[in-house]
């Protein structure tokens, strides 16, 4: 999709759609496909277990608050173009109902994953069930522990009593098929993948944050070594709004970041992600950035290296968020790292 095509589909009366927090379901009207749109997805193994997934997911944060035929229309333009891998959690919003309706009937297609930000057994357990309950399936692809920060939260819900005792029973029931994490900090994903032998794990993979504080190398690597498939999440980060910032006024059905949504960026910046050992990236939570990371995705192709400085150089006048969440957790000041830009 070119510039004039994007904002003709995503610009002007689509921006204005978002009213009170609602998308308008003009936003998802059809459209005759390019010759592009046709190009196949291409997919990549989720490590040790075998799965093929679609090089972009659907990351479901994206249809909280949106009018279900909003969101039947784009989880089926999602299938339609070869999209297999979706992921939701009880954390957005109404999210997991929205997705579940969409889904009936298309169970088979996706590979579905969710995740629990509970830490106790008792509750996980409750959490995974109701979670099944919503999206109207006997079970998950991929379960995860959510958005794990400190030592503390993840040696609990790791310890006899914690989380995991309810994954791994739900393991045995086929209720959940593979075992994951999603983390914001560096120590705490490295501490996850040195304690339990999971399947994935799941942490920003972005440009911005790799080159500005080197966020993103460690876990890598580390997850390379425990043979962890990594689904990368905030590919389409600008970083956070500079302090005194002109925010766009309803623009995009978030607001706390910038996403990069121009299709030039977006195409260096997924391939940025994908150029690194990723399985998949996670899209951003507006439906409209959602069908473009899915027009652009089957023109992949590897980062060069003149590309790579051209997004160095950009990451320069952006703003991490990354670095506050490291510094507040104070996880590299207490295992004795520094973040050293790349």
């Amino acid at each position: 999709m070119n510039r004039r095509s994007f904002l003709k589909v995503f610009g002007g009366t689509a921006a204005s759609a978002v009213i009170g927090g609602r998308i308008d379901a003009a936003v998802e009207a059809p459209e005759k496909p390019s010759p592009s749109e046709l190009k196949p997805m291409p997919k990549r193994v989720l490590g040790k277990t075998g799965e093929k997934l679609s090089i972009i997911g659907y990351g479901g944060f994206a249809l909280n608050r949106v009018e279900q035929s909003v969101v039947n229309n784009s989880v089926n333009m999602a299938i339609d173009r070869g999209v297999n891998y979706f992921d939701v959690a009880p954390e957005y919003g109404d999210a997991e109902e929205r997705m579940g309706i969409a889904l009936e009937g298309k169970r088979n297609k996706v590979f579905l994953s969710c995740k629990t930000a509970k830490r106790d057994r008792k509750e996980a357990e409750t959490e995974l069930h109701r979670s099944l309950k919503r999206l109207k399936t006997d079970h998950f692809d991929l379960y995860q522990l959510h958005h794990i920060r400190t030592k503390e939260e993840t040696e609990r819900a790791l310890a006899p009593g914690g989380a995991i005792e309810a994954f791994l029973e739900a393991k045995k029931k086929g209720q959940v098929r593979f075992l994951g994490f999603s983390s914001h900090t560096t120590k705490s994903a490295l501490l996850a993948l040195e304690k339990f032998p999971f399947d994935s794990v799941m942490f920003p993979i972005n440009f911005m944050e790799w080159f500005k504080i080197g966020f993103g190398p460690a876990v890598v690597e580390k997850a390379k070594e425990k043979g962890a498939a990594i689904i990368a999440i905030k590919p389409m980060f600008r970083g956070v709004w500079a302090p005194g910032a002109r925010r766009p006024a309803k623009k995009w059905q978030f607001g706390w970041y910038q996403p990069v949504s121009d299709p030039a960026e977006v195409d260096l910046a997924l391939r940025f992600t994908l150029s690194e050992p990723v399985t998949t990236a996670i899209t951003p939570s507006d439906v409209r950035l959602v069908r473009l990371a899915i027009d652009i995705a089957p023109n992949y192709r590897p980062l060069k290296n003149q590309e790579r400085k051209k997004l160095r150089e950009l990451s320069k006048g952006l703003v991490s968020f990354f670095e506050r969440e490291e510094k507040r957790f104070a996880f590299y000041r207490e295992c004795g790292e520094r973040l050293i830009p790349v």
